[in-house]
């Protein structure tokens, strides 16, 4: 699944604030520097998804706060069943 993420670094702790349209926003405990924050970013998505961080990957927007997100390790319906859990 391929899931399209704004990524607010700095924040206190890691957590998913909504939707907007098919951007899910997501705020992040750590900085946007040497990639800390592109880390913190897949291991908590890849918490919140139940899956092992080595199946999230970006696919584009490393550098930027908007990102391409590739989810894998769990079946596609499954996937969209929890992204529908979010407001």
């Amino acid at each position: 699944m391929i899931i399209r993420v704004r990524v607010i670094p700095n924040a206190k702790h890691s957590e998913i604030m909504g939707r907007v349209g098919s951007i899910v926003r997501v705020r992040v405990a750590a900085v946007a520097v040497d990639g800390k924050a592109n880390q913190e970013l897949m291991d908590f998505l890849a918490e919140f998804f139940d899956v092992r961080p080595n199946q999230v990957a970006i696919l584009r927007g490393e550098k930027g706060k908007e990102k391409m997100i590739e989810i894998k390790g769990r079946p596609e319906l499954e996937l969209e069943d929890i992204m529908e859990s979010i407001p």
